[in-house]
């Protein structure tokens, strides 16, 4: 009689262990839709088309009395979301008066009945601190995969110099006054940045998950065209939703153009910002890596500055180790062609070569994506191949971004 007690209370907890495991595993968690790596301030990029009448543009005290409104494109879809802020690099509180998110129409427009304001702790505006994190509290909102966005925020008074993304690759429109419910904002200023929104979470259930591109220039999508959804990451992002196995798995874009490895120039380098930049990330299971030609061609430029192979293994091995002790599996990407960039050298070479072979070989990586292979020159392997080439010889072009975002095997994500 005692051993079967014993038995059936075995049994009983068991049940319990897998009905629990079971819920959990069906549970709503948030994860990342996307995302942006925020950096230091810098000058607005003018829109790449022409612009009508223009408002005042950001000044040297930052926005003043002006909404910003900023399109975004999700990777997967959902029906409940919040919005991240963030005063990454200000040095003083930035006040959010009023905060919006809609689907986004046509150009500045919205889609009609989407226009949702967000509050915080239940209130219409936040202040953000120097160095501090705010979430929207959950707005209800329906959205598909691929979806674009619109988030509009108003400062009210001054904001200082804006903690900014510089290469948004979508308009961002800046008008006067608090326009964040307007329809459209016909007379806007346009800018390719963003101003302290540092990405969407949505509520998704089970296995939903999140991918962090890390990296610079070349996975931030400089010299792909704007408003396309050319970069290699929102490529990525298309091809997972595509697929009925992969459709719960979100990317968020953390590149940063002109970023390194281990000196802060474009931003903190990566490995200072590995915990903002990637570690924060809501339901972050997978970070890909492509990082290291401005530190080889940095060095080749600044002497004291020089790099070796040796020296970039060792902080593509801290990255490795920083991902794994968070149960993060991390892709390491070979470095793609550069010959005939304007820092280009063949010790440079020598050295981007010694980095791929590594990455290619090391079992370091839980894998390996070969940028690299799919995108160099058939005759001469050190060079881009000329259809990808914008011109520049080190970042693709739209079809060379396909053709990146086409190597990478999606079982890696399964």
């Amino acid at each position: 009689m005692k051993l079967r007690l014993t038995l059936l209370l075995v049994l009983a907890q068991a049940g319990l262990c897998t009905a629990a495991q079971a819920q959990k595993k069906g549970s709503e968690h948030w994860v990342g839709t996307c995302g942006t790596a925020e950096n230091l301030y810098a000058a607005p990029r003018p829109a790449a088309a022409p612009a009508a009448p223009q408002s005042a543009p950001i000044g040297p005290r930052g926005f003043v009395n002006q909404t910003a409104r900023m399109m975004v494109r999700a990777s997967i879809g959902g029906h409940r979301l919040r919005v991240k802020l963030a005063n990454a690099f200000g040095s003083v509180p930035v006040a959010i008066a009023a905060a919006h998110i809609a689907l986004r129409g046509k150009d500045s427009g919205i889609v009609a009945g989407s226009d949702h304001a967000l509050t915080f702790n239940g209130k219409p505006g936040c202040t953000i601190g120097p160095g501090v994190v705010l979430f929207s509290d959950p707005a209800d909102l329906t959205f598909a995969p691929l979806a674009d966005l619109a988030v509009s925020l108003y400062f009210a008074g001054e904001s200082g110099p804006p903690t900014a993304h510089s290469t948004g690759l979508h308009d961002t429109y800046i008008q006067e006054g608090d326009a964040t419910a307007q329809p459209a904002l016909a007379d806007a200023a346009r800018t390719q940045s963003y101003y302290y929104l540092a990405g969407i979470d949505v509520l998704a259930r089970g296995a939903a998950a999140a991918i962090v591109a890390y990296g610079d220039s070349i996975t931030d999508g400089a010299r792909s065209s704007n408003e396309s959804n050319h970069s290699w990451p929102a490529l990525l992002a298309a091809r997972l939703a595509a697929k009925k196995e992969t459709a719960h798995i979100g990317v968020i874009n953390m590149g940063i153009g002109g970023n390194r490895v281990l000196r802060d120039n474009a931003g903190v380098s990566a490995l200072g910002r590995f915990d903002r930049d990637v570690l924060s990330q809501s339901g972050v299971k997978w970070v890909m890596v492509l990082e290291g030609i401005n530190d080889i061609g940095r060095g080749a430029t600044v002497p004291d500055e020089t790099v070796t192979a040796d020296d970039l293994i060792a902080g593509h091995k801290q990255i490795v180790e920083m991902a794994h002790a968070h149960g993060i599996k991390i892709v390491g990407c070979t470095l793609t062609p550069y010959e005939g960039a304007g820092y280009a050298r063949e010790t440079g070479e020598a050295v981007r070569d010694a980095l791929n072979q590594w990455i290619r070989t090391s079992g370091a990586y839980d894998a390996v994506v070969d940028f690299d292979a799919a995108t160099r020159d058939t005759v001469n392997p050190k060079r881009i191949r000329a259809e990808f080439d914008p011109g520049d010889h080190l970042h693709p072009n739209d079809a060379g971004y396909q053709a990146m975002a086409d190597a990478i095997n999606l079982a890696i994500f399964k």
